[in-house]
């Protein structure tokens, strides 16, 4: 019996600003019928270098012994930020760990940020319950079900919210990952998924954690539309999450988006990338980074200059630095609130353990006074 073809199957890859700042000015267009006017890449900007500089300034901190191990975002701003500036106020931004830009524009605070990477879970607790913003999540993959389920219930509820999620390359290996992408795609759940492929998961480059040409192309496998995208280009970024949520929000299901991008600085504050990978490696990596690339546009179009840089890294350090102030002020955390967001309702073992606590905790309390 001959072999018969059944289906044919392509990933597209979408760049619209390309490592030089040039424009398809065709795309580009199209990218701004999509809302990126001049004021909205003027913000998108200010976004990005706020984000940069933040991380540059959490850095410091840990070094000097200010702040806990956290995970560095520096060349990927271009990726959550234009994915949170493409979503609507209703719709639900489910992060990983290295979506500090994205989680600034939904509007976290950056003193919250500052706790949770010192130790105190209360950073997760958003003064604003309206921004629907789910907490960071360490635990690789377990997001990705989630996310299917979060989006499944709008659907249920008649709704046309959307949740955009967000995974790294190294993430697409676990089995949630799948498990996720298949039960988002039978139920044609309305969520967008995002892989930042930023070549490395901590140590283990993408070639040798993943066989697939691309990582976009598992999405082929659970029959939703795929695309890989330049993730250090900011206009493609944006462009490729709004038509997604779109297609999602009228009932058309899931998508799946690989942002190729690159992680130019460590995994996490204890990491050294020195011991895995070359200097000139990432040097090469620097002149693609996002920032470059989008002043220069910005330049270019005469939207952006000296005198407005200057100004805005003035305004940023000043946000930055008053955020400090305000995480290292005195502050009183329940010591015991662990024990009270372990499960939704009451629990004999957790309530045992939590009585346990309290009486050691009452007991060095009077040896110290």
């Amino acid at each position: 019996m001959p072999n018969i073809e059944i289906a044919k199957f392509s990933v597209s890859y979408l760049q619209i600003l390309d490592e030089n700042g040039v424009l398809d000015e065709e795309l580009a267009e199209k990218s701004a019928k999509n809302g990126l006017d001049r004021e909205k890449l003027v913000e998108m900007y200010g976004w990005m270098r706020l984000a940069r500089e933040l991380d540059t300034r959490m850095l410091k901190l840990q070094r000097q012994g200010r702040l806990g191990t956290f995970p560095l975002n520096t060349g990927q701003e271009a990726i959550s930020i234009p994915a949170a500036l493409a979503m609507r106020d209703k719709d639900w931004f489910m992060g990983a760990f290295r979506e500090l830009g994205g989680r600034l524009v939904r509007g976290e605070p950056i003193p919250s940020v500052l706790h949770y990477y010192n130790g105190f879970e209360e950073g997760n607790v958003l003064p604003d319950k309206e921004l629907r913003i789910s907490p960071t999540s360490v635990v690789i993959g377990c997001q990705i079900p989630q996310a299917a389920g979060l989006a499944y219930a709008a659907k249920l509820r008649g709704t046309d919210e959307v949740t955009v999620c967000f995974i790294g390359d190294g993430g697409t290996s676990e089995g949630d990952f799948h498990e996720g992408l298949n039960f988002a795609s039978v139920w044609k759940a309305p969520v967008v998924y995002i892989v930042q492929n930023n070549q490395w998961a901590i140590s283990v480059p993408r070639e040798k954690q993943t066989a697939s040409r691309t990582i976009a192309q598992k999405g082929l496998a659970y029959d939703m539309p795929c695309l890989q995208v330049d993730g250090n280009d900011p206009l493609a970024m944006h462009l490729a999450v709004s038509e997604a949520i779109d297609r999602a929000s009228k009932g058309e299901g899931p998508t799946l988006i690989e942002a190729v991008t690159y992680r130019l600085l460590m995994h996490t504050t204890a990491d050294d990338p020195t011991k895995y990978r070359t200097e000139e490696e990432e040097k090469e990596a620097w002149t693609r980074e996002p920032m470059i690339r989008f002043a220069a546009y910005l330049r270019a179009k005469g939207y952006w200059d000296d005198a407005k840089e200057e100004a805005l890294l003035a305004e940023v350090k000043q946000k930055i630095e008053a955020a400090i102030k305000e995480f290292e002020s005195p502050v009183q955390f329940a010591e015991d609130a662990p024990f009270l967001h372990v499960y939704g309702t009451e629990h004999d073992g957790i309530r045992e353990q939590h009585e346990e606590f309290l009486a050691e905790a009452r007991k060095e309390a009077g040896t110290n006074g």
